[in-house]
């Protein structure tokens, strides 16, 4: 038996068992560092899953999204928050279908039916949820790192791609443009600094408000880790290079048609040496452009569908609030 699975007997989790919202808990995961398995001797164990919700918060005034607690670092969220995450490609709540079968904590038949059935919440949206988060996430934290060991014209391109990857977001929720209708480029004559070519005709304003509201908070973001603390824990900060590669694999082997591996114990010893802070921040920075060119590969040729199937989705959640409450 795990060790982890013994530590569930604690008093803290009797919330499980007595909470009357908590009744009905399809699927209850080990996540986290444990479940990705690349834990060490400081790592938490974090639970998460999903349920279905009590009845009057289908019917009633009230509504049921997760129940959270926080000294027992789980979250549990109602079926119709959870197969929304879902679609949306989210990876906290996708990974969770991917969880190693020893780490399931608790699944009656609703839980194993979602799960046998993870595929269909798959499709091109990885590509924006896993990729562009990673990478740009990977790439703010990898700035803070490296502020003093690069120059200003690369931190610059470095935000300039990060932009980029915003873009490309910013057009699957608002009013598309041509490819080419916003370029974001580097002018070495200009100081190093990102300028930008804008030719919008007849574009919703209200959209272009949005637009420039998300770059702007970007750029905030970043010129904020640049004046960061420089002496936060370094290994906090190797932990989330660690997870931001991880990100990058699982979501590469969704678009290769491979499904969703959690665990990830091809790649643990390097995930972990990352952790460790065996490798140099120059070395991150490879690192993630050679998984970047994978992962882009990957998406160029992905049999993916563009959008999860959502018929199939919402059938099942139908379904499955039939069987419980029908």
């Amino acid at each position: 038996m795990n060790n982890w699975h013994c530590s569930l007997n604690e008093v803290k989790y009797g919330f499980i068992k007595t909470n009357p919202d908590l009744n009905n808990i399809a699927y209850l995961v080990v996540s986290g560092s444990y479940g990705y398995g690349t834990n060490n001797a400081s790592s938490d164990i974090d639970l998460r899953g999903f349920l279905v919700e009590d009845k009057r918060y289908l019917l009633g005034i009230d509504s049921f999204e997760q129940f959270e607690d926080s000294s027992a670092d789980t979250v549990i969220y109602g079926l119709k928050k959870f197969f929304s995450l879902c679609r949306a490609a989210n990876p906290n709540a996708l990974e969770l279908l991917g969880a190693d079968e020893e780490c399931i904590f608790l699944m009656n038949e609703t839980g194993r039916k979602v799960r046998d059935n993870s595929g269909m919440f798959l499709s091109k949206r990885v590509i924006g949820s896993f990729g562009n988060y990673a990478l740009a996430q990977l790439r703010r934290l990898s700035n803070a790192l490296c502020h003093d060991q690069f120059d200003a014209g690369l931190q610059e391109r470095y935000l300039r791609d990060t932009l980029a990857s915003g873009l490309d977001h910013f057009k699957s929720k608002h009013g598309a443009f041509d490819n080419n209708a916003i370029r974001l480029f580097i002018d070495e004559n200009e100081g190093n600094r990102i300028l930008a070519d804008i030719h919008l005709v007849g574009y919703p304003l209200r959209d272009f408000i949005g637009f420039y509201s998300e770059m702007r908070d970007i750029i905030k973001t970043y010129d904020k880790l640049n004046h960061r603390n420089r002496k936060k824990d370094d290994a906090h900060l190797y932990k989330h290079a660690m997870h931001l590669i991880r990100l990058l694999i699982t979501g590469m082997d969704i678009l290769n048609g491979h499904g969703i591996i959690t665990r990830r114990a091809a790649e643990r010893d390097l995930l972990m040496d990352i952790r460790n802070g065996k490798y140099s921040y120059s070395e991150i920075f490879a690192m993630a452009e050679e998984y970047r060119g994978k992962f882009d590969e990957a998406a160029k040729h992905t049999e993916l569908p563009d959008e999860p199937d959502s018929a199939r989705i919402e059938a099942m959640q139908i379904e499955i609030y039939d069987e419980h409450y029908g």
